[in-house]
């Protein structure tokens, strides 16, 4: 830190919370003091004009994502002047394995109002939703069941596979799912093998057709199918189907009876249609990911009346923090709270292209010495 200060472009000290950044910049601000350097701290509800003194000093204590939001704030500044930081030229970042290994594609988000508030469109999907929902449910529970039984026999062990594969498509998160590959854990190595067939032969799509969503965990995804439209509305299924602009768009330019003006009026409708439906489908989806991906005091915990964020490395809430587009609002309308106004992200930058910035980059762990071979690959 000392001597890559001397230049005098600034050393960034980067650890893991408010606390030890302050900790350590009065510990060993004293003696960099001595040594005639200044040395600053960035704490989360400073100031703009604060922070901006403590980047100017020769050594800034800080934690990750005060300097990446710092940065994004300054991206966004309309006037030289409001900028707080002075450039990257050289970092030490403590617990540099979970800063640019575990959380390294974290992106720090900024976000702002939506001028269309879609608020109510939660609350008019939220009893659609449920209902698709609790019949997965009941499905996947009655198949669980069925696999198992399957499992007794050993030739129809292929057979297991193929239901509880399904299962897990359905509902990976169940709990006498969970349970049974923890009692049985050559049950994971079936399905597994059963998933591999259906994949190399691309026969996926044949699994899910008893389903009403698939989730994919490993993409934080869930798909509606044709079942779950049909269940969410008889009469018209294709309510939830994005309908294709571009072929109706073809099809108004090619209707010769139509005046200039008459096509200008059934291009708008065709989008406005297209909005909403968009809108609606969006809506459903989010809904879906709230129900299937995300549980209470698990990824987030309602406190007086809000739905706030579990840091997923740290355990610890992180208010002020949103889901973007519209997972937070379909988690309010799931526990019944107040549906606060959707949001857009404004910037977005991940820690990992952040550090990237700074011309020399340092760091240190206590896990390096146990973590090696993983370092080394």
């Amino acid at each position: 830190i000392y001597l890559n200060a001397l230049t005098g472009k600034g050393v960034h000290l980067v650890t893991v919370n408010d606390y030890l950044a302050r900790r350590d910049s009065e510990w060993m601000g004293e003696i960099f003091r001595f040594l005639g350097l200044s040395v600053g701290v960035i704490q989360q509800s400073m100031p703009p004009h604060v922070r901006r003194d403590m980047y100017l000093a020769d050594i800034t204590y800080g934690t990750n994502n005060e300097f990446g939001f710092d940065y994004l704030r300054d991206n966004m500044s309309t006037r030289p002047e409001y900028r707080v930081q002075r450039g990257f030229h050289y970092a030490i970042v403590d617990e540099v394995d979970s800063v640019l290994i575990d959380e390294a594609r974290t992106p720090l988000i900024i976000s702002g109002p939506v001028d269309d508030k879609g608020d109510d469109l939660f609350d008019q999907t939220k009893p659609l939703v449920e209902r698709v929902v609790r019949a997965q449910q009941q499905w996947a529970t009655t198949a669980l069941a069925e696999g198992e039984k399957l499992l007794e026999d050993p030739e129809k062990e292929w057979d297991a596979g193929v239901k509880l594969l399904q299962v897990q498509r359905a509902a990976p998160k169940h709990k006498h799912l969970i349970k049974l590959y923890s009692d049985k854990p050559q049950v994971k190595k079936i399905i597994n093998r059963v998933e591999l067939e259906y994949l190399r032969d691309k026969r996926m799509h044949e699994l899910d057709e008893d389903l009403f969503y698939t989730i994919d965990e490993k993409s934080r995804n869930v798909d509606l199918l044709e079942k779950g439209r049909q269940l969410m509305s008889p009469s018209d299924p294709e309510r939830f189907t994005v309908p294709d602009l571009t072929a109706e768009l073809a099809d108004l330019e090619g209707r010769d009876e139509l005046t200039p003006e008459q096509r200008i009026v059934e291009r708008d409708r065709a989008y406005q249609t297209y909005g909403v439906a968009n809108n609606r489908i969006h809506a459903v989806h989010a809904l879906l990911k709230a129900y299937a991906l995300f549980d209470r005091d698990v990824e987030y915990v309602v406190q007086d009346g809000k739905v706030m964020i579990v840091d997923e490395h740290t355990g610890r809430l992180m208010p002020g923090r949103r889901y973007s587009d519209g997972l937070h609002q379909a988690i309010e309308a799931k526990e019944s709270v107040t549906v606060e106004g959707e949001t857009q992200t404004l910037a977005t930058v991940t820690l990992q292209n952040f550090f990237r910035m700074y011309q020399k980059l340092a760091g240190m762990t206590g896990t390096a010495e146990t973590e090696a071979a993983e370092f080394w690959e």
